[in-house]
């Protein structure tokens, strides 16, 4: 019997680029889960007959927010729901669920690489029939709606999430789905597995996995250990914690610095790597070596051709704008166009769908392709796993080869945290204002050649995107960009983008802080972050 409950908005409910995110005891107040869940339903474009596909990534308050949402899919008319057991779905995994089963959509449960745990952070999003996230038209529907929600409703009913098999709720399917099988199935489609194995057989190809305690341990576990054998222990930290085990899931070398020392040292494997979360992000550190995600994405697609899968040539590439200009020119070597967008995943999906685009990656560790409609932390590595057992070459060779070829672009990320959000924005617009001015202007040994506000039109749908991020480029071919993240649960991170290209005859093989000292001191001086934040140093650099 369907049950509605009266309810009144929530101020704030407004999903960003990856959803909505907030505080677990934000999300556990009475009312807020179910009011954003059944404005999505409300607003979901879905045919009679329906398949939901849920999952997350294991964070405290994933089970009891799963359990509600199924029970409010068969009140709402799903015929189906596809959920992964353990409530168990990395994001990635859930793209290809939806896109396998035919699902029209996905709520996806999580808060990326965000800390987990009571007092720390959770998040819904939901994915639209291609297997991608919401675009925009969608997200502001279901803003709308939330402002104007009066009742939620909902069919009692209890899953074993634990148990994998079919039950029922009300008239409605619940299949509780093995969350790795699928997914795996698909790597091993994609990849030359029989070449990996060998390398690793002969030890020629050794490795460290680090999962963090989130979502990708069981995936990795199954795929590195069981399907291509390297040995027990390849991948640490390997079971999904509520709290991630007390630590922050962010793959970059702050929070994954176990990993960074330890391919550092003396007798390293070939390669280490990382997830994030929910899965959908990389690290990948070779032997005595970091590569940059930006330098990543550019990697992986010069060297693409090499799996099975993209052994045909790649349709195009696509980068956020923030993401360092290295892939622009394996585009233009291999002669493909090379798509600039705004970030967040979803600008990706009509590129993907109008196959205009195979590979896209984003600065934030985010890599993938067409197989999806989100980025794959683990198809990154699989990537990078094929094409060492194929050359033979470790990570710092491949990367020197590429650098003697494209050129370098030195690059870092600092991120100012926590921001109040008044002074944030006080900041960003301050530094709208003084546009205008900078060409022309010098900041050291460095003048301004142009700055904008990066605004994008969509090529295949025509929707138009402002206010992406503040462009300012130098007259040498080096650029810093400003932006705001909407990807925290409180107040505002602040993130400044620094990148200096090098050509081929160029400095190859400086230090990266040594090489940006100029632009990080024209950041200071153009943006003023110090006199409007207080804050001296980014409280993380990537």
């Amino acid at each position: 019997m369907i049950q509605t409950f009266p309810t009144t908005p929530f101020d704030g409910q407004k999903p960003g680029t990856s959803g909505l995110r907030k505080k677990v005891r934000v999300f556990a107040q009475p009312n807020y889960a179910e009011n954003f869940i059944q404005s999505v339903f409300d607003v979901a474009e879905r045919p009679a007959g329906s398949t939901l596909v849920i999952g997350g990534d294991g964070r405290f308050h994933n089970r009891t927010v799963i359990a509600r949402a199924i029970e409010m899919a068969a009140a709402n008319g799903y015929a189906r729901v596809l959920v992964g057991q353990g409530g168990i779905l990395s994001t990635p995994a859930a793209s290809h669920v939806i896109r396998k089963y035919g699902a029209s959509g996905g709520l996806i449960l999580s808060a990326s690489h965000n800390p987990g745990g009571p007092e720390e952070d959770f998040g819904i999003k939901y994915n639209i029939a291609n297997g991608g996230p919401a675009p925009e038209a969608v997200t502001e529907a279901i803003y709308a709606r939330t402002q104007g929600i009066d009742r939620w409703m909902m069919v009692e009913g209890s899953v074993d999430l634990d148990r994998i098999g079919t039950s029922h709720v009300g008239d409605m399917t619940v299949e509780v789905i093995d969350p790795v099988a699928d997914y795996a199935d698909l790597m091993e489609e994609l990849f030359d597995f029989p070449a990996i194995r060998t390398s690793v057989a002969s030890g020629g190809l050794t490795m460290a996995f680090d999962a963090m305690h989130a979502v990708t341990g069981p995936y990795a576990r199954e795929i590195l250990e069981g399907r291509l054998g390297f040995p027990a222990g390849t991948v640490r930290h390997g079971v999904p914690l509520e709290d991630f085990g007390g630590h922050h899931p962010d793959p970059n070398l702050v929070h994954a610095a176990e990993l960074y020392d330890l391919m550092m040292a003396p007798g390293a494997p070939t390669i280490g790597a990382a997830s994030d979360g929910d899965g959908d992000r990389n690290l990948i550190i070779g032997k005595g070596v970091f590569i940059t995600p930006s330098d990543s994405l550019a990697m992986l697609a010069a060297n693409a051709l090499l799996a099975p899968a993209y052994a045909g040539g790649l349709k195009g590439i696509a980068r956020s704008m923030p993401t360092s200009a290295a892939a622009d020119r394996v585009a233009e070597a291999l002669g493909v166009p090379l798509w600039e967008t705004p970030t967040g995943w979803k600008f990706f999906g009509t590129l993907l769908d109008a196959g205009k685009a195979t590979i896209c990656g984003e600065e934030s560790a985010g890599t993938g392709s067409d197989h999806v409609r989100e980025k794959d932390g683990l198809w990154a590595v699989l990537l990078w796993l094929n094409i060492l057992a194929v050359t033979g070459k470790p990570v710092l060779q491949i990367a020197q080869e590429h650098w003697a070829q494209f050129g370098r672009n030195y690059y870092a990320r600092h991120d100012y945290e926590a921001i109040e959000t008044a002074k944030a924005s006080a900041l960003m617009a301050a530094l709208e204002a003084s546009l205008g001015g900078l060409p022309g202007k010098a900041f050291g040994p460095l003048t301004v050649s142009a700055a904008d506000q990066f605004a994008y039109t969509d090529p295949v749908d025509g929707s138009e995107s402002r206010n992406q991020g503040v462009r300012v480029m130098f007259a040498c071919g080096s650029r810093i960009v400003f932006r705001l993240s909407g990807t925290g649960t409180e107040g505002a991170t602040l993130r400044v983008y620094l990148e200096r290209y090098e050509g081929p005859e160029g400095r190859l093989a400086e230090e990266t802080p040594a090489m940006l000292a100029d632009l990080i001191a024209a950041a200071e001086a153009i943006a003023g972050i110090a006199a409007h934040t207080g804050r001296t140093a980014p409280d993380v650099v990537t």
